[in-house]
């Protein structure tokens, strides 16, 4: 899908971006302190917020503040502040596979992007372009893969803790919508043998609460083979499963990378297609315009775009 597909006034002409890092947030009881990314349109004001929960791949430095380059600029040249901080599970931090919590560490993920909201004055006064320009109240998460896990659980969804059995409930209610980006589906037997016996929180995966309005983007050639036994659907379940209200994005002939949301031109991306990562971009700032600010017809009108498109590269489902 061509640029020229949509509407000239749907998203209007990209605003230069300002990027500080690392912004080092003191995080005590945590092995390191918490250090994110931020990224924003040098002008505007009563700017919403995402935070954006980076993956698991092999690359060492994707996984980390310093990766979803193309995500992060697109979104914060045109009206958003986006946050990612280096999760405890980065490579970067060179941190032993036994630190507690290890070796993904799904609750310090969840609970990083809490420590963030907490300390959007710590953020401010260390980016002072920033001061005053930030709406608190229109606040979204987005992740990818092991990040759409992390933002599985702020937005409702429940698993249980596999160190003492209780039911984990992370949600955030600050945050009013989301993106999942080929984000992990339901546990029991849909995962792998090898998911259930390293990762067992993969495996009490519950959707059934996750009620916080959601965008599901998911390719219809990501088997990820190594975490379900069930093929690509098993990424649509956080649409499927949960409440409504929820979108389902579906793209044609995408893995795991969604065409490349990860980094510009990096070598995991194993269905590079820059247009294909223009539709993830233009849909999941649409949804989340339109979600934050209720009655923008942005996400109307990126879906009709879609639709109208004589080859189109996804297709949308809501309930």
């Amino acid at each position: 899908m061509s640029e020229s597909t949509y509407p000239a006034h749907t998203f209007g002409p990209p605003t230069p971006v300002l990027s500080v890092s690392p912004v080092v947030l003191p995080a005590p009881g945590r092995a390191v302190d918490l250090e994110v990314r931020v990224s924003a349109p040098v002008t505007g004001s009563d700017l919403p917020l995402i935070l954006l929960s980076h993956g698991q791949g092999y690359s060492n430095h994707l996984s980390s503040l310093n990766g979803y380059a193309p995500l992060a600029n697109f979104w914060a040249a045109h009206g958003f502040v986006v946050i990612q901080p280096t999760h405890l599970s980065s490579s970067t931090l060179s941190l032993d596979p036994g630190t507690p919590g290890g070796p993904l560490h799904w609750r310090s993920r969840a609970e990083d992007m809490t420590r963030i909201l907490d300390r959007l004055d710590v953020i401010e006064a260390a980016v002072p372009q920033l001061l005053g320009r930030l709406d608190h109240d229109k606040v979204a998460v987005a992740g990818h893969s092991m990040g759409g896990h992390t933002a599985s659980l702020l937005l409702g969804a429940r698993l249980i803790d596999p160190d003492d059995g209780t039911e984990v409930d992370l949600a955030e209610p600050r945050i009013k919508a989301g993106v999942l980006l080929a984000a992990p589906g339901r546990g029991g037997d849909a995962v792998t043998e090898f998911v259930a016996e390293n990762y067992s929180f993969f495996s009490t995966m519950d959707f059934s609460k996750m009620a916080t309005p959601t965008l599901v983007v998911a390719g219809d050639k990501d088997a990820s083979t190594h975490l379900t036994v069930r093929g690509p659907d098993w990424h649509a379940d956080p649409y499927f499963l949960s409440p409504g209200p929820k979108s389902l994005l579906t793209l044609f002939d995408a893995e795991h990378g969604l065409g490349g949301v990860s980094g510009y031109d990096v070598a995991e991306t194993t269905d590079e297609n820059p247009e294909r990562v223009s539709v993830v971009q233009r849909l999941t700032w649409a949804y989340l315009r339109t979600e934050l600010h209720p009655g923008d017809s942005a996400w109307q009108t990126a879906r009709d775009a879609l639709t109208a498109d004589p080859d189109p590269l996804g297709r949308v489902e809501s309930k």
